[in-house]
């Protein structure tokens, strides 16, 4: 009998022949009649569905029918995977009937649906596109189409501003690497938010700065201070005869003529590259990304790696305001917590004694 022939052997008489036909034309049946089952069973509703699978895998397997019915096979299999959110498996059973026939465009259609839900846009645009060769006016795959053209914009849009953020990130560390200045985490992020340095086209740092008066610890906020600045500019422009007395300065005590300004001399750990381009990151649309190629090694300045000695130093450095933010900055002394932080503190108050001495120290941080 042909049941018992071996495998790629060819049949030698007219009963083996006719055996042969036998059992093609029962598989083709059985093909047939799985696949009419597991259509009923996809009109039944979803609790059928995993059976409907099932007979289109048998059917398949039956390997019985021509490459047309098998494509429908494929793309009946995709279609119910679609059904239950099996995206990855929809698609790549739409891809196999796409292989056996690539006129079916019930199969081009499915395949382009979970390659949208996969997100895989340009896959997706490519199948549309095949589909609408074949019937231009299929409203429902024009739909497709348009909504794929319109998430793949969104797709590049976000690109662009990821790719832009992360560009400026960089830019900005190397400034700081090039300067050698010393970053560290952020500090006092509750009333700055989450403000960072700008880099212009000339390669000159834009800060915001925050100045806080350890008196009462209130605050003030310097949207953009020019590393080129000194800092008489911008205090000159803040206490003028023009300008209101600070609210809490009751004894009017904060001058001009009087007011000095400080910044404390820290001693802590510097953040690596790659932290730093995190912090600047935060609330762009590049804050969920991970690599960052080789800026992810390293400190921003190579030579500190670590903790800055601030042995014998004063705690509190008085700033001549004559020199530049940049003079300031780049203090051996002068660590930049997210951005610079100063203190303002005046000679005809009662406190500045205490400030002087170093009976005063800021309140710890949560």
């Amino acid at each position: 009998m042909a049941l018992w022939m071996e495998a790629g052997s060819e049949p030698k008489t007219e009963k083996e022949l006719a055996d042969l036909d036998a059992i093609s034309a029962l598989k083709q049946s059985t093909a047939v009649e799985l696949k009419e089952k597991g259509n009923e069973y996809v009109k039944t509703g979803k609790k059928h569905y995993s059976d409907a699978i099932d007979c289109y895998t048998r059917a398949i397997n039956q390997n019985a029918l021509s490459d047309t019915e098998q494509s429908i096979l494929y793309s009946n299999r995709a279609h119910v995977n679609l059904l239950l959110g099996n995206y990855r498996r929809a698609l790549l059973d739409a891809e196999d009937a796409t292989k056996l026939n690539p006129s079916n465009f019930k199969a081009l259609y499915r395949a382009a649906k979970a390659s949208f839900s996969l997100n895989l846009l340009a896959e997706a645009k490519e199948f549309c596109e095949r589909g609408l060769q074949l019937s231009s006016s299929n409203e429902e795959l024009k739909k497709l189409a348009r909504q794929i053209d319109i998430q793949k914009s969104e797709k590049e849009q976000r690109d662009a501003e990821v790719s832009k953020a992360v560009s400026s990130a960089k830019a900005l560390v190397s400034a700081f690497e090039t300067r050698r200045l010393k970053i560290e985490k952020a500090m006092y992020q509750e009333l700055t938010g989450q403000k960072k340095p700008t880099l212009d086209r000339n390669n000159i740092l834009h800060w915001p700065v925050l100045l806080l008066y350890p008196e009462v610890m209130s605050s003030d906020f310097i949207e953009d201070f020019c590393e080129t600045d000194m800092f008489s500019a911008h205090l000159d422009m803040m206490f003028s005869e023009g300008c209101p007395p600070l609210p809490w300065d009751k004894e009017n005590a904060y001058t001009r003529d009087a007011i000095e300004l400080y910044y404390e001399a820290c001693a802590g750990v510097c953040l690596s590259k790659r932290d730093i381009l995190r912090s600047l990151l935060e609330g762009t649309a590049a804050s969920h990304v991970e690599g960052f190629g080789n800026e992810e090694n390293g400190s921003a300045q190579s030579s500190t790696k670590g903790g800055i000695s601030q042995a014998d130093a004063p705690r509190w450095v008085k700033i001549n305001e004559k020199r530049t933010l940049y003079d300031v900055l780049k203090e051996p002394s002068f660590v930049v917590t997210g951005i610079p932080v100063f203190w303002v503190v005046s000679r005809k108050s009662s406190f500045h004694k205490d400030f002087k001495s170093g009976n005063w120290a800021p309140p710890e941080l949560a």
